[in-house]
């Protein structure tokens, strides 16, 4: 059997605007980059606080290999759970109130891991429609009734969880909604689960380091109390700016992982030397609050900037930025002027986000300058006038 009719359907992504390419990156994460052989200024990287190329972070890693070698090796359960391991889990931990916290090899790993864990088919989820891939997959994936209530919707969300007799009950939603940049409405969404029960999952991945005293996400930024948000699931791959993930809860919570969360138990554990540099970022990000404080005024400035161009953003104050677009096409198009421009930003097109609703995803960094910025928005009004947006 060959493979004419995956060549088609190829095909055909292409003519709809809707195919993906991967690009070369041959710099450090940071404002200028090189892509394959050219240097842009860069407007798409979830390096929002700019720890992905500190020199701590990278003295840590290095330091860390030395003494730890590379690989994992092993799971955690058989032979990889290093000290650097335990010591960045207790100090993730510490920093969000909760007792204990569990790490995973990827974000995608920890959401899978977390939700299949903890319900199955006798069981009910509930989701906002805008999540994560990797959060609806795993509702997916459990095996029990799956439910999306409406975006940010608690009202919506209580009428579901009214109707429902299922044994158990999970709310999940995101902390910062990663195309949208908006903030999960949590304080209406924890109630409405408490009055029906329901456990809390949130996956606060673009929240760390973004938001909150000393960045410490949104339950901080609602002042929340982890009996209102059970399970909190944090990246470590973006304001953190190193890899991987993890997962904070009671000690119940994170024991009931161990024993059952099957992408923790069946993976080799990240490597050590990784574990160190997240605790050096760690560290940086909750002792330097400028970088918070630059942030908030970048973003300010930028949707002053977008407002007196005309540009329709959505109503977010985080470093997601995204500019509405529309269709696939225009978005694409949109994309290319400004690359000729040296600024590089991807176009953001269905199914990642709904028909019609195609986007510039504009992100912010704390290591961007005002002049950096500047000339973004220089870069996206020629551009608006080229493609007639």
């Amino acid at each position: 059997m060959s493979f004419d009719q995956l060549g088609e359907e190829l095909e055909a992504r292409k003519q709809q605007s809707l195919y993906r390419q991967r690009r070369i990156l041959q710099s450090p994460q940071a404002p200028e980059v090189q892509v394959d052989g050219k240097n842009y200024l860069a407007f798409c990287s979830n390096d929002y606080l700019g720890l992905a190329n500190h020199p701590q972070v990278i003295s840590a890693l290095q330091k860390g290999a030395e003494k730890y070698g590379v690989g994992g090796g092993a799971s955690h359960l058989v032979n990889g759970h290093s000290q650097a391991h335990h010591a960045l889990e207790e100090e993730l931990a510490e920093f969000t109130g909760r007792p204990k916290a569990l790490l995973f090899s990827t974000g995608y790993m920890a959401n899978i891991g977390a939700v299949n864990a903890l319900i199955d088919k006798r069981d009910a989820v509930f989701q906002d429609r805008v999540n994560h891939a990797s959060l609806l997959d795993a509702g997916l994936l459990s095996g029990a009734r799956f439910q999306r209530y409406l975006h940010n919707d608690a009202k919506n969300l209580e009428t579901r969880l009214q109707r429902s007799e299922a044994r158990r009950k999970l709310v999940v939603a995101d902390g910062v909604f990663s195309m949208d940049g908006d903030l999960v409405d949590l304080p209406a969404i924890s109630d409405a689960a408490q009055r029906h029960n329901a456990w809390v999952m949130i996956d606060d991945a673009h929240g760390f380091g973004c938001i909150g005293k000393g960045g410490r996400g949104v339950v901080d930024h609602f002042d929340m109390t982890p009996d209102q948000v059970q399970v909190l699931v944090g990246t470590l791959g973006k304001a953190f700016g190193t890899s991987g993930a993890f997962v904070a809860g009671s000690e119940e919570l994170i024991e009931t992982l161990v024993q059952h969360a099957r992408t923790y138990i069946y993976t080799t554990s990240m490597p050590p030397a990784v574990a160190e540099a997240t605790r050096a970022s760690l560290r940086l990000l909750q002792q330097e609050e400028w970088r918070r404080e630059k942030l908030n005024h970048l973003i300010q400035r930028f949707r002053a900037g977008c407002e007196q161009l005309g540009l329709t953003l959505i109503d977010s104050p985080t470093p997601i930025q995204p500019i509405m677009v529309g269709e696939s096409e225009k978005a694409m198009q949109m994309s290319a002027a400004l690359e000729q421009q040296g600024i590089f930003i991807g176009a953001i097109r269905p199914p990642t986000v709904p028909q019609g609703e195609a986007r510039l995803r504009v992100t912010l960094s704390a290591s961007h300058t005002e002049e950096q910025l500047d000339r973004l928005l220089d870069a996206l009004e020629k551009a608006q006038q080229e493609c007639g947006l």
